[in-house]
């Protein structure tokens, strides 16, 4: 077909689709017989339609009816990045739909936008589409560094995915200086040949100010860092020491030699466990603050700790779902003082299985506050100093760790995933300059703790499933196959299998992980096999746990700093009480569902704030390192450069415009080739870089090869 005829037929259809009043939407044969197109030009006719729908001109339904493309299009929200194009992301769609940058209608970071898709799916390509309209603009403000010139300024954004520089008018620079870190308004969301405006709403300080990198990350992420006056007002309620009226009725264990272990830093201490044997079976009880005591369904307190979601932990301070007053006061289970607990009171044979529990309101009082370290020392390193300063509790450690083994391999046995990754532990001066980063020590007491948590976990879960009650679990669903079969190819490179299966078992998952164990493509392999699974988060159906090859779970053991368990703590204390009402039932149905919604998305945002001040303060540490040569793992090969980690947990990335000769990214591989084939980087291969250069605002580290 001439490409001018071609031309005038596309013009003509998209007319008559999107403008003619009277046009209901067709099939291509119906579109045929009313344009008297005969059968032997009917397919030059499906050209110019698919034409049409593969630019996002027109929509087809999936009954072949063409239309205007609205009237087809999936909602979403935009996930815009540096380089223009974007993703949008579908709710309850497994797959998100590329962009390119020409489709994009100019949508700002984090729209809600109508997409239309354009090409489908195709195995491993995801599917293309094109913005056709822009629903709602979610992000109203940004945080980031104002440029000044003399008439006018701009904001450049931290967030890197916002790709355009928002203008300020001088009227509304709100005394903002060249280098200021501000917060600003948009008023204006711009257009493809105009960038978006808005006013400077507060300046936060100076870019080099101590502390305001970090409350840069907590304004972009709008972190709350005050409570409000309504809070404030009821902690003069909140009394200081566990009243003797409270302690009536509770199950008294004050008796009872248990201790908290946790962090040296650690302030909130929300759970203690203790032990005694009988025979062959261990009494294991974990011993939760009870929170909800102080804290009341539909009280100011309970509306901020529902609005928080979680406690934030950032590299240099805590943003708490609850007031200090409670966290490190009345509900922290401090050493020597009376508090009041939910306890889980388990009975653990020889072989791990928990063959009896009672939960029930109990008051305790803690002997010692011990640290992992301190615990380690003692049943690791038999320290003489540390076991003396410790002696009355040393027999006790020593049955912990019998009893976390058990659990242990029971839940090992059954197929429990459990991926061990370092994690970073960044040292701050009194400026907040990072002075060390290292990786988290992981170590026998750590894994004690762990193992007790996820014990206790598992059998209130377990409970209440049974008693069909109401309740909020934590739940990880299966892998999506085609996921799965991605990987399956791609560690087929390695010499690694993955048996893939209709209903995929946790076990084969752990298979694979103990095969690698130990080799250079261990932690790339265990990554990637981490990416190909689901997001764990909150639901009101138990649907079970895949990671932890568990049926029933949830989260109980951390009331302070996470509102899921402080919900079911109302639950479980009311079932105590004479159990649920039908109309309290339907209570805890109604307002679940949002809670697990609001809780899931609070916990996403907190992980990508802390994500993003760890990463913030390795590009400032590695600053004084530019010039220097480090050893390094190949951690990631994309088609724009290799991400390297080195010993420390840091990652950079080596530009393929910093790779000397002309390399190409092999896909089915994850290998990036040079021209002549001479040499090649892979997955886990270990490499020499050198530190280029850093950048804080986009929290990135540059390498070269050495």
């Amino acid at each position: 077909m001439e490409k001018d005829i071609f031309k005038q037929r596309r013009q003509m259809l998209a007319d008559m689709i999107l403008n003619n009043e009277l046009y209901v939407p067709m099939k291509a044969k119906e579109i045929a017989m009313l344009l008297d197109i005969p059968k032997a030009k009917r397919s030059e006719l499906m050209e110019v339609l698919d034409s049409l729908v593969a630019d996002g001109t027109i929509g087809v339904s999936k009954k072949g009816k063409y239309m205007k493309p609205e009237n087809v299009a999936l909602v979403g929200t935009f996930e815009s990045t540096s380089r223009g194009f974007g993703f949008v992301v579908i709710p309850d769609r497994e797959d998100d739909i590329f962009v390119k940058a020409n489709d994009t209608m100019n949508a700002f970071y984090h729209d809600k936008v109508k997409v239309v898709i354009t090409t489908e799916k195709n195995g491993g390509k995801r599917a293309e589409g094109k913005i056709v309209a822009i629903v709602e603009h979610e992000v109203k403000e940004v945080v980031g560094t104002f440029q000044k010139n003399r008439t006018y300024g701009f904001v450049i954004p931290d967030n890197a995915k916002i790709n355009c520089d928002i203008f300020i008018p001088q009227e509304f620079m709100n005394g903002a200086v060249e280098g200021s870190k501000v917060v600003a308004s948009i008023s204006d969301y711009g257009s493809q040949s105009k960038n978006p405006q808005g006013k400077v709403t507060e300046v936060l300080g100076h870019i080099d100010d101590p502390g305001v990198d970090i409350m840069s990350i907590i304004k972009a992420y709008d972190l709350p860092v005050e409570f409000p006056e309504s809070v404030k007002k009821a902690l003069n309620d909140v009394p200081d020491v566990v009243s003797e009226k409270d302690k009536a009725g509770r199950v008294d264990l004050r008796n009872v030699q248990m201790v908290t272990i946790d962090g040296e830093d650690a302030k909130d201490l929300d759970d203690a466990v203790s032990i005694s044997k009988e025979g062959p079976v261990y009494h294991l009880g974990v011993h939760i603050a009870d929170v909800s005591h102080y804290v009341t369904e539909g009280s100011a307190l309970d509306k901020e700790a529902l609005k928080r979601g979680t406690s934030v932990y950032l590299v240099d301070r805590v943003i708490p779902m609850i007031p200090h007053k409670l966290s490190n006061g009345i509900c922290s289970l401090n050493q020597g003082e009376d508090r009041l607990a939910l306890s889980c009171l388990m009975d653990i044979d020889e072989k791990g299985n928990i063959v009896g529990h009672r939960i029930c309101e109990t008051v305790i009082n803690v002997d010692r506050r011990m640290s992992y370290t301190s615990v380690k020392k003692i049943l690791v390193d038999n320290d003489t100093n540390e076991i003396m300063k410790y002696k009355e509790l040393v027999p006790m450690f020593h049955m912990m760790e019998e009893a976390a083994e058990l659990l242990r391999k029971k839940r090992f046995a059954r197929g429990s995933v459990d991926f061990d990754f370092p994690e970073s532990k960044i040292i701050l001066d009194e400026n907040g300059h990072p002075t060390d980063i290292k990786p988290y020590d992981r170590n026998v007491a750590t894994k004690i703790i762990e193992d007790f948590m996820l014990a206790a976990n598992e059998t209130v879960a377990e409970d209440y499933f049974w008693q069909d009650m109401p309740f909020l679990y934590r739940t990880h669903e299966n892998p999506d196959p085609e996921k799965m079969r991605k990987l399956a190819t791609f560690i087929n490179n390695f010499g690694y299998t993955l048996r893939l299966t209709d209903d995929l078992r946790p076990k084969e998952i752990q298979k694979l992980l103990s095969e690698i164990e130990g080799s250079d493509a261990e932690n790339l392999i265990s990554r990637l096999t981490l990416r190909s699974m689901k997001k764990a988060k909150y639901t009101t159906e138990c649907v079970g746990h895949f990671g932890l090859a568990a049926k029933y779970y949830c989260h109980f053991t951390s009331p302070i700093r996470r509102y899921p368990d402080l919900q079911i703590h109302r639950i479980i204390k009311e079932n105590l009480h004479g159990g649920l009402s039908p109309k309290r039932a339907d209570h805890y149905d109604a307002i679940l569902p949002d809670v697990a919604v609001q809780t899931s998305a609070m916990e996403r945002r907190a992980a990508d704030a802390e994500r993003d001040t760890d990463k913030l303060k390795m590009a400032e540490y590695m600053e004084q390192f530019v010039g220097e040569t480090f050893d390094g793992v190949v951690s990631g090969v994309t088609a724009w450069g290799v991400y390297v980690e080195l010993p420390n947990t840091i990652e950079g990335m080596v530009s393929v415009n910093n790779m000397k000769g002309f390399y190409t990214f092999d896909e089915e591989h994850y290998e990036m080739v040079g021209e002549l084939g001479n040499r090649s980087y892979k997955l886990g291969q270990k490499v020499k870089v050198v530190v280029i250069g850093t950048d804080k605002i986009l929290r990135t580290i540059d390498f070269a090869f050495a």
